[in-house]
């Protein structure tokens, strides 16, 4: 159900809560709890709104730039969260918030998309960076993306995963080389990761629940020889007679890309969207060569 109050043409507002038990396309965790957040135009959750129970991958179906949100919850104590981005297919920069807030604009510039789940009942991921090696040093507990470790931590030796997924990377913003963490330790980042000024920014991978799919293409803008996935390739020239993949779509799922067949090499972390072109993201010269689905039995 949809409710409207018109008064101007921004979207400012959001609100969230949780409903019920039921069955829903979003990742939950415990009962099936089923999450809902209602968009408004204005701020002070005023004007048109739009009430949403899933993903949304473009807001501008439905209302412009949202910029506040009021977020409640019930039921076993769940704790609410959704995801802003700035761009279109949950692209851009991104705004993790998991309780009320009057004005987006204090993080984002004009968030148009949404990424919605439910936190909790070992959900949501925690990681422990440490400045020195065998985790010595200064601390910072993370649950959810860094884009410069520099804001807490002088520098980043070793890290200890205590829950979920994340990927770390040895420059900020999310640039340079990456590596995927599940739980465990890393005693030594610069030795175990091939990283040599440790880790610089994070992000924390949620846990995907349903199907995944993912279409490869040989050349740049989604040109030449395609396939799609819906699970792990091991190696793309034995399955598909591809010697290179340039870009990739990403429908469902998270994924990592291997620069070497048998998920060996070089990696890069793929969410949902579209990735025109690996040399522009800074993956120059690396060829994709395997593919894997990121799971909760991941080994």
């Amino acid at each position: 159900m949809v409710r409207y109050k018109r008064k101007g043409l921004n979207l400012v507002g959001t609100q969230f809560r949780s409903n019920s038990p039921s069955t829903t396309n979003m990742s939950n965790s415990g009962m099936n709890m089923r999450g809902k957040i209602i968009f408004y135009e204005e701020k002070n959750f005023q004007g048109r709104s739009y009430e949403c129970m899933s993903d949304c991958s473009d807001m501008s179906s439905y209302l412009n730039s949202p910029s506040a949100t009021n977020m409640s919850n019930s039921g076993m104590n769940m704790r609410g969260k959704i995801i802003f981005y700035e761009e279109k297919n949950f692209q851009g920069r991104s705004y993790e918030c998991m309780s009320d807030c009057s004005d987006m604009s204090s993080y984002l510039n004009s968030p148009s998309t949404t990424n919605m789940s439910n936190s909790g009942m070992n959900m949501r991921g925690k990681i422990i960076f440490y400045e020195e090696k065998n985790f010595q040093g200064r601390s910072y507990e993370c649950m959810s993306d860094c884009s410069d470790m520099s804001s807490y931590l002088s520098r980043c030796h070793s890290c200890r995963v205590e829950s979920g997924c994340f990927m770390g990377y040895d420059r900020t913003n999310y640039m340079g080389s990456q590596y995927f963490m599940r739980r465990g330790e890393y005693s030594d980042c610069m030795g175990m990761m091939g990283m040599s000024g440790g880790i610089r920014s994070c992000r924390m991978i949620p846990m995907h629940r349903g199907q995944f799919r993912m279409k490869i293409y040989e050349r740049e803008n989604f040109g030449g020889q395609s396939h799609e996935l819906m699970d792990d390739c091991d190696n793309i020239m034995d399955r598909y007679r591809m010697n290179d993949c340039q870009s990739c779509h990403v429908m469902d799922g998270h994924w990592l890309m291997y620069e070497q067949p048998q998920f060996r090499g070089k990696m890069m972390y793929m969410r949902p969207g579209e990735y025109r072109s690996f040399r522009d993201m800074g993956m120059s010269g690396m060829r994709f060569m395997s593919m894997r689905r990121i799971m909760d039995s991941f080994n």
